[in-house]
This record gives structure tokens, C-alpha cells and sequence, in this order.
């Protein structure tokens, strides 16, 4: 089913790291937005030449009437990050959604959420929506400690930012790998860069821990050296490689 087009206007922009912006969306068009229930809840932003690029929506507040979504920046590189450095309010987007899948299991006996900085909004969410009596751990990749940002939370959260620098290799599959593994029934959300994700951590998490899939939302949500259109082919294809013949 086609997802619904809404048109919001640029209320205010604020940088949240210096890689990391945050844009205020809201009226004109704010009570057409339909939020959902999940904390991965997603939405496809249309730009120019009918471009579209994926984003997470990273709170929605029905009393201000707007929804703020994070774009991480990286100069002029790209069509969304530029965008997002650059825009002033009173500019429109359109956008269509949103969609989701995952929201924290209430009946989990702890949570492991991991990733970079692009599931920084729904980690960001889950942890918010967590009960005051959940446990969660919690591993975030980013640059240097500037790219480091508060994850506000009720629960027993137990953060860990782990840095890359400038390099394209990822230390969070480490940092997961080597984590203490509480006892009892965990729920996952691994997201982030494809090969770290899909290559490194869901093997381990599906077959050395056990995790089984109705227990764990693991995948990419980029690939380096890809465009969002190049990413989708390669996600499909991975698809269908390990389709059961």
C-alpha cells in the first residue's frame, strides 16, 4: 500500500554535533502527518529531480506541532546532508509516511541496541520509550567524543560510545562482540552501516547467541561507497541470495 504524501514547513534548525543537525518540521501541514506506534518510525523525503532519501523521525511533539528528524552531515557530500546544513525556516518538504517495524518488547528481560550515527534517532527513541524497570545496554559509533549526545531514558541504561576516528573500519562490532551478554530473554536493534551490520553482528547475535528473528530487528541502514539507490539493489539481492531455495 502507497504511503501517504505530506507537505511540512521548516520551523527552525539547531546543530546537535558538529557533524549532526536537527530539522524542525511543522506547520503548514503538521495535522497531516500520521505518527505510528514504533520507535524506528521512518519516513522518505522527496528533494529535487524526484530524489528520495530514508530518515528516521526522531521525535514527533504534538504540543510544539513538530517533528524533528537528524541529518547527518558531511560538508557538501551527498543530497539530504547539504540540504539540512543549509536550509532556513519557511522552506517545504514533502515527505511520504511513516513507516516502522520495530518498538521495544515490554516482555524482553533486557535490550541491545547498537549503531552508528544514522540509528541514533530510533536508538534515541527506543531508549526514551523503555519502562523505568527495563535494562537496556547500549553501543554507539561515532566520530570522536564530539560526535557524543545525551540519550535520555527512565530505564537502566548502559551507554557506550565507541569511536572510529576517521577510518572506514567500525568498532562497534567489537564492542558488541566483546560486551558481557546478561542472562534472559534480550531484544535487539542493531542499524547502521550494511557490512558492520549485516556481515558482522547478525551472524553473531542469530547464530552464536541464539537470538531468534521475531527477537531481533538487525539490519543496514547504508552502505559505504553507495548511494540510497545502490543500497536498495544491494539489499535486495542480498535478499534473495539467502531466500531458502
Amino acid at each position: 500500500m502507497a504511503r501517504r504524501q505530506t507537505t511540512l514547513t521548516v520551523q527552525r534548525t539547531a546543530r546537535v554535533t558538529p557533524n549532526m543537525v536537527r530539522v524542525y518540521l511543522g506547520d503548514p501541514g503538521f495535522d497531516d502527518f500520521e505518527p505510528n506506534e514504533f520507535t524506528d518510525s521512518y519516513v522518505k523525503l522527496l528533494f529535487d529531480d524526484d530524489v528520495k532519501r530514508t530518515y528516521t523521525v526522531r521525535s514527533v511533539d504534538v504540543e510544539a506541532r513538530e517533528i524533528a528528524i537528524d541529518f547527518v552531515v558531511h560538508g557538501d557530500d551527498g543530497i539530504a546532508g547539504p540540504w539540512a546544513a543549509k536550509v532556513t525556516p519557511g522552506e517545504t518538504i514533502s515527505m511520504f509516511g511513516p513507516g516502522g517495524a520495530y518498538a521495544p518488547r515490554t516482555d524482553a528481560d533486557w535490550h541491545l541496541l547498537a549503531g552508528d550515527e544514522s540509528a541514533i534517532p530510533a536508538i534515541s527513541a527506543a531508549v526514551a520509550a523503555l519502562p523505568d524497570a527495563a535494562t537496556a545496554k547500549v553501543f554507539i559509533e561515532v566520530i570522536d567524543v564530539d560526535g557524543e549526545v545525551e540519550l535520555p531514558s527512565r530505564a537502566k541504561v548502559d551507554l557506550q560510545f565507541v569511536h572510529r576516528g576517521t577510518g572506514d573500519t567500525s568498532p562497534l562490532v567489537d564492542a558488541v562482540r566483546e560486551a558481557e551478554w546478561l542472562p534472559g530473554q534480550p531484544h535487539v536493534f542493531i542499524h547502521g552501516e550494511a557490512d558492520a551490520v549485516m556481515h558482522g553482528l547478525r551472524r553473531y547475535i542469530r547464530r552464536d547467541r541464539g537470538v531468534a528473528a521475531e527477537w531481533a530487528s538487525i539490519s543496514g541502514y547504508w552502505r559505504r561507497g553507495r548511494t540510497e539507490e545502490g543500497f536498495r539493489v544491494w539489499k535486495s539481492e542480498l535478499a534473495a541470495a539467502e531466500a531458502p531455495a
